[in-house]
């Protein structure tokens, strides 16, 4: 029985192993070959040794690989990254056997692109009108042609082709001066036959460019130098290194300059003839790119004369001023000299006289001056002076102020001061608002006194100052208001609307009315730019002594007051008028001291819906009131000032004066006082004078 159950058991095996043929294996094959880099095209083909059709199955990493299709070859068009890894392929068919045996893993390895280095010549920063060279470099490969990029202004690239602004030379890219400009950016790229064919663009170089720079000269002896001792030049520049060096002296010329490869220029022993001028710059690049000449110095080796210069007026001067630069020799006993002026550079010769005069100064003569003088007929020359900076200031405007502070009192001294943060040799000159230009007062000093204050004094002041031949005037002063008290005159402007600030197309009326008699009055307007003028020469429409003006513009603003026609005048009023959305209601003439005041914060319309608003007095915020209005009970003379509004939306108004006057005295008001505080203490007193006058009658009768 066991040897039955053996054979039957090998019978089964052969019969098995007979009905049974061995499979073919797949093998992958990569084109390219290995590495691929990214963004090639790269197939890989699945290869079976067998006559008979086939489907195949392609896997990635063990897994299949759905979108390779059934076909031998599976091409992929633009490697990317993740195509990275083991590819294996096995192929099926319908007789046996079905399936060959799966390949070997073939990996496929896809590699970055090469990167260029991108460079520039020379280091940042670039200086301004200095060319520029831009080298790139893929290390690895050979063969390369390359490519250059610029940012264009939307963010994109553009390609930067060969002209007269920029020159490619194989791995080079020289920008011409003109066309180099700060922060603009710049790549490359590479490009060949063999694989890969591209690179990656390079990282970005964005230009730095500065103004041209300007080095410092200094030496190393400090005062006058020794015969045969050495002296050492040292041209300071702080910037990157490349830089050659070029020393010029004032009696050489520009070609002869001396070129050193460090900043140093080394004198070994000194003589007369090395005595004067010395200028450095510095240079670097093909073609030489120079910067700024420094300042001058001067090394002075002798007892030589020495230049001196001075400037008429002295400093600052002023845009539109005369100014004159004096050079005196100083010392060596000669007396014919010729003169050099120079400004700010060496080889900036400005005048050849003794003295330089400028007859309008602009801001384009502000620098610093230098001279120097030659002996005529020999070669004997002065040291050049120190440098002398000229400063050209705007006008000045003058401050007015008043020794008194308020209202004057008729009778007392008021001093006025025209303040000028300047130096000397100014005249001052006066005006006040009744004058005409032309009849300015014209004191030696910066004080007017007026020693005994009248009524006729009262008004508005201004000052200017002038120097100089022809006389340079500075701006004239702001208006400053002299208010005098104790002003008894009956007559007076009246101002319809009551105040003193208006809006701009809204109507006014001033009218001058007198106790007794309003005929023979007139308006009058003063300004301090125009001669006075009155109602009828196109102020205003005028009937009697009214003015009528239908529509303000900003051009009435001005000093109003009366006058008559045998000349006496009323106080003046001053008018505002506004183009603005807000103004302050304030009264036109004095508040009596005692007396209430209300101010009011008035908007052109539309009204707004808040009306809180803002009050100050000589610039000092006193309240916020939220009904836009402002009342102060009892007025002093501690109120008096410049006062304005302000809206959180409309903005602010002008500022106007408001002028306090002293209250008048009488034996009714003392008597209206005491009968408010009590009026027992009025009965009081009266009673008293009448005891004390009934006691006197019998002693007057006695003695008679």
């Amino acid at each position: 029985m066991e040897f039955r159950s053996l054979s039957v058991i090998l019978v089964l095996t052969v019969l098995i192993y007979s009905g049974q043929t061995a499979r073919p294996k797949a093998t992958v094959t990569i084109q390219p070959a290995d590495p691929v880099f990214i963004g090639e095209t790269v197939t890989l083909t699945c290869d079976i040794r067998s006559g008979d059709d086939c489907y195949y199955d392609w896997f990635k990493d063990s897994k299949p690989l759905s979108e390779a299709g059934r076909g031998n070859k599976y091409t992929i068009y633009y490697v990317a990254e993740y195509h990275r890894g083991d590819y294996t392929c096995k192929g099926r068919r319908s007789t046996e056997p079905s399936y060959s045996e799966t390949s070997d893993a073939v990996t496929l390895t896809v590699s970055d692109l090469p990167k260029p280095t991108l460079t520039v010549e020379p280091e940042r920063p670039v200086f301004s009108g200095e060319s520029v060279t831009l080298k790139c470099e893929i290390k690895g490969y050979d063969g390369w042609t390359y490519q250059w990029y610029k940012q264009d202004p939307w963010g994109g690239l553009i390609t930067v082709p060969q002209s007269v602004y920029y020159i490619v030379n194989g791995d080079t890219l020289t920008i011409r001066g003109d066309a180099v400009i700060h922060g603009d950016q710049y790549w490359c790229s590479g490009q060949r036959r063999y694989r890969p064919t591209s690179s990656e663009y390079s990282n970005s170089v964005t230009l730095t460019v500065k103004e041209k720079p300007k080095p410092e000269l200094t030496s190393s002896h400090k005062g006058a130098a020794l015969i045969g001792k050495p002296v050492v030049l040292y041209c300071k520049l702080d910037q990157s290194a490349g830089w050659r060096f070029y020393w010029f002296k004032h009696t050489q010329s520009p070609e002869t300059e001396t070129t050193t490869e460090t900043h140093s220029y080394t004198i070994s022993s000194v003589s007369v003839s090395e005595g004067g001028q010395y200028w450095c710059r510095a240079g670097r690049g093909t073609p030489v790119y120079y910067t700024h000449y420094s300042d001058a110095l001067w090394i002075n080796v002798t007892e030589r004369p020495k230049a001196v210069v001075s400037i008429q007026p002295g400093d600052p001067v002023f845009i539109g001023e005369t100014v004159t630069l004096r050079c005196d020799i100083q010392g060596g006993g000669v007396s014919n000299w010729q003169y050099s002026w120079f400004k700010d550079d060496p080889y900036r010769r400005v005048s050849n006289e003794h003295q330089y005069s400028i007859s309008s100064v602009t801001e384009s003569h502000r620098g610093k001056y230098t001279c120097s003088g030659t002996e005529r007929g020999t070669s004997r020359s002065s040291h050049t002076s120190d440098a002398v900076t000229l400063t050209v200031s705007e006008t000045p405007k003058p401050e007015l102020t008043s020794s008194h502070k308020g209202a004057a009192l008729i009778g007392n001294p008021v001093v006025l001061y025209c303040e000028l943060d300047q130096s000397a040799g100014w005249r001052f000159y006066w005006s006040k608002h009744t004058q005409s230009p032309e009849n300015e007062t014209k004191p030696e000093t910066d004080s007017y006194t007026i020693s005994s204050v009248s009524v006729s004094d009262g008004g508005q002041y201004w000052c200017r100052a002038g120097r100089g031949t022809p006389v340079y005037y500075t701006h004239y002063s702001d208006a400053l208001w002299i208010n005098v008290t104790g002003m008894t005159r009956s007559h007076s402007l009246t101002v319809s609307p009551s105040r003193a600030q208006h809006f701009s197309a809204d109507s006014l009326s001033l009218s001058c009315e007198r106790q007794s008699d309003s005929t023979g009055w007139r308006v009058r307007r003063y300004t301090h730019s125009e001669k006075v003028s009155d109602c009828s020469s196109g102020l205003g429409s005028v009937t009697g002594s009214t003015c009528n003006i239908s529509s303000l513009s900003t051009s009435h603003t001005g000093v109003y007051g009366c006058e008559s026609e045998s000349g006496e005048s009323s106080n003046p009023v001053n008018i505002t008028v506004t183009n603005g959305a807000v103004i302050l209601d304030s009264p036109v003439h004095p508040v009596t001291e005692g007396d209430p005041l209300t101010l009011h914060c008035l908007y052109r319309d539309p009204k707004p819906s808040n009306l809180t608003a803002e009050f100050y007095k000589d610039g000092s915020l006193l309240q916020t009131q939220t009904t836009g209005e402002m009342t102060i009970r009892t007025v002093s003379k501690s109120d008096e000032g410049l006062y304005h509004c302000k809206h959180p939306e409309k903005g602010e108004s002008p500022q106007s004066w408001i002028s306090v006057r002293g209250a008048s005295f009488s034996v009714f008001s003392l008597l209206s006082s005491l009968m408010a505080v009590s009026p027992y203490l009025l009965v009081t007193i009266v009673l008293g004078v009448k005891c004390y006058r009934a006691q006197a009658r019998p002693d007057e009768e006695n003695k008679q």
